[in-house]
């Protein structure tokens, strides 16, 4: 079943407020379907409908992973919103253009009709059909699975070094994860926080030229073999329990903020099966946003794009939906060969 969720951290999520002006149209045959109603996939519903296509949104929850974000201060022109804030500024302009919206179903499964039109199956038990899909549905970040994670999700353990960093200056901070994505967070963080820990269950994977920078730093100290066991805070985070494999004991970090960084989980629900994905999970696309499926096109976090930044991703649905746009135009349909990724969009 496709996980519209774009971030599961908080045990109880932000509500969205915010329901579309109107349901898609079951008889209607869209230009566009787009699943996923985070940054990405608005803002591909919105350049989509201003170049006159007929576009409908299937979202689980409109804003997606903004809802589950604090505050949101990298997004230029907006200064400071909450997550929830920018989500409902993303839902009102997807309203005005009168986008029909289809928020909480999820989309369980899709076939390809002899007409070139795809027909996606809703857990409303209703079918609804489009020339084109875009899957804009975001990846869930990996969670540790132990005891305070959830409980002090947003209140000092983040998935996001990048976007919650620079709230805790001078503060004592903890990257949990031995990869790229735990190393470059850790150098990140080094220019932030007064102390930064690196744990690692086993041995380091980064590359060996972003551990020799981390190895500089007079303020990280990296642990190997060390297996975080707890988070422990009252109102925020105030520590963390480790279990050093080699010695066989256990002892506590004082520390004020966790982020972990082990990697993220794509929603690519029904379309699994079918989709070229990379090692990690992540769908291939080409430099127009297309798939190796006919017709259908991806944006946003659950593609391979290195950095999962709303911004980013708010901007690759932009491109997507030019593409889609052009193709819908010239009538090009998806040449499934090797030479296709050389073409312009």
């Amino acid at each position: 079943m496709l996980d519209l969720h774009l971030n599961l951290t908080p045990e109880k999520p932000a509500p969205s407020m915010f329901t579309g002006p109107v349901a898609p149209d079951e008889n209607v045959v869209y230009d566009l379907l787009v699943i996923g109603a985070g940054p990405a996939g608005l803002n591909a519903a919105l350049y989509a409908k201003r170049k006159g296509r007929n576009v409908a949104v299937f979202g689980d929850r409109v804003g997606g992973q903004m809802l589950n974000t604090s505050m949101v201060e990298n997004y230029i022109g907006t200064s400071q919103n909450s997550g929830y804030e920018l989500s409902q500024k993303f839902g009102n302009d997807i309203e005005a253009l009168g986008i029909p919206i289809l928020s909480g179903y999820l989309i369980d499964g899709w076939q390809q009709e002899e007409d070139d039109v795809i027909k996606l199956y809703a857990t409303n038990r209703k079918q609804y059909r489009g020339k084109t899909v875009l899957l804009a549905t975001g990846s869930t970040p990996r969670k540790l699975g132990i005891p305070g994670e959830i409980e002090l999700a947003d209140r000092g353990v983040s998935y996001c070094a990048i976007c919650d960093g620079p709230l805790f200056k001078q503060k004592r901070l903890i990257v949990a994860g031995g990869g790229n994505a735990a190393a470059e967070a850790a150098l990140d963080l080094a220019r932030i926080g007064r102390e930064v820990t690196v744990v690692q269950r086993s041995e380091f994977r980064a590359d060996h030229i972003l551990m020799a920078e981390l190895e500089k730093l007079d303020n990280v100290t990296l642990l190997t073999q060390t297996q975080i066991e707890r988070i422990n805070g009252e109102e925020h985070v105030e520590n963390i329990e480790v279990y050093d494999k080699v010695r066989g004991e256990r002892y506590v970090i004082e520390a004020d903020a966790v982020f972990v960084e082990i990697g993220h989980d794509p929603n690519l629900g029904p379309f699994k099966m079918d989709l070229e994905v990379n090692d990690n999970g992540e769908i291939i696309v080409d430099q127009c946003n297309r798939t190796n499926i006919p017709g259908v096109f991806a944006a946003g976090d659950v593609t391979e794009t290195m950095y999962k930044q709303i911004v980013i991703a708010a901007a690759d649905g932009a491109q997507a939906a030019l593409s889609i746009n052009n193709e819908l135009t010239t009538g090009e349909s998806r040449m499934q060969t090797a030479a296709h990724k050389e073409r312009n969009c």
